[in-house]
């Protein structure tokens, strides 16, 4: 998945008047989760809470989250970009400012944010800029994206952590994007659930080693 669908490496982000013009229309999608059967886009269940990430290739990301307690739902797709409703190719173009993201819907009785956060800071290296591994574009940045001023408190607060840990160990400034929750759009079906559908397939996703404090 680190090749870019049109044949190079796009690591710069482009600006909203040069992004690709995108479509009115959401992709089409399944509409429940391929592995818990739960739906996909809602309706979710009262007091249910949101999360959405991005740490590389969404693919392995998605994965990580799904078999976490408490999670009810969760989606790959697209956030943090211009261009409206982008395709995969679009992403991967380089000119839509997106990050391959995943969406994730919990039960904040079962778990915590903070037990989310974690595994995000540990399942990934956030110091890497615009790439994660051997998946090198503006679409495999990291990225923490809040619903709430709660949220973003206890992202920076973790962020600030995890930097001094990760320094100790060798490695370098955090990179990660830390913005309020943009638009979410759904990626393609094929995408949904991908490694449940297809269990030998890519998985780029790689922490440091590096356990992160965050309080679960």
């Amino acid at each position: 998945m680190w090749m870019n669908m049109f044949g190079t490496r796009k690591t710069e982000l482009p600006s909203a008047a040069d992004a690709l013009p995108g479509r009115p229309d959401p992709l089409e999608t399944a509409a429940t989760h391929y592995v818990n059967g739960n739906p996909l886009k809602g309706p979710y269940p009262d007091g249910a809470a949101f999360a959405l990430f991005g740490l590389g290739c969404f693919w392995g990301a998605e994965r990580l989250f799904w078999k976490l307690p408490g999670v009810w739902v969760t989606a790959a797709g697209y956030a943090g970009g211009f261009t409206p409703n982008p395709t995969y190719e679009e992403v991967c173009s380089g000119r839509t400012g997106h990050t391959e993201a995943v969406f994730v819907v919990y039960d904040p009785a079962l778990t915590s944010y903070e037990a989310l956060l974690k595994a995000f800071w540990e399942g990934h290296d956030p110091t890497q800029g615009m790439r994660q591994g051997n998946d090198v574009g503006s679409q495999y940045r990291s990225a923490a994206y809040y619903f709430d001023a709660a949220q973003k408190a206890v992202i920076e607060a973790s962020r600030k952590n995890f930097e001094k840990s990760l320094k100790k160990a060798g490695y370098g400034a955090v990179t990660s994007e830390i913005a309020p929750a943009p638009e979410f759009y759904f990626a393609e079906d094929y995408h949904q659930q991908y490694l449940a559908k297809n269990p030998q397939g890519y998985c780029g996703l790689g922490g440091t080693g590096v356990t992160c404090g965050v309080t679960a």
